[in-house]
């Protein structure tokens, strides 16, 4: 957006600036206690908000033959972005800021974190979609998880 009239400063700036707080409210969709289960495993994301320009979550993963992880999640606003924070087995979190903030889904983008480089949730009906991508070992990889509500 170009602004060259001092009188269209403010206006032009306020037009320009990426997804703010006001989005945040879009992701509401993602708001509530989600369950997958597969013969193997079962995974649950509970995610509260949003509220105050925040939204926090838990999943909690349980793997046959493997045992339990965890990972502590965070979607705020972060100098004027919004950001959703990964914080695997209690890690310091990575930051994945917001690509694309519609209706009913988003996308978050780090592309210099290792593995995911993209993570993507979107509502399909009552489902919650959850999806990370990226590369390992060089090759495209992703995972998927359908969630629904838990009882």
């Amino acid at each position: 957006m170009k602004c060259s009239l001092p009188a269209f400063a403010l206006s032009c700036a306020l037009a320009a600036r990426p997804a703010l707080a006001q989005d945040l409210s879009k992701l509401g969709f993602m708001a509530g206690h989600w369950v997958q289960k597969t013969e193997k495993e079962e995974v649950q994301e509970n995610w509260l908000g949003p509220r105050g320009n925040l939204m926090v979550a838990t999943n909690l993963t349980m793997t046959a033959g493997r045992g339990p992880s965890f990972e502590f999640l965070r979607i705020g606003v972060k100098d004027g972005k919004v950001v959703f924070f990964a914080s695997p087995g209690g890690r310091p979190p990575v930051e994945f800021p917001a690509r694309d903030l519609g209706d009913g889904s988003v996308v978050f983008e780090n592309p210099a974190n290792a593995y995911p480089t993209r993570i993507i949730y979107r509502r399909d009906g009552d489902a919650l979609v959850a999806r990370i991508e990226g590369k390992r070992q060089g090759a495209e990889a992703s995972e998927e998880w359908r969630f629904t509500k838990a009882p």
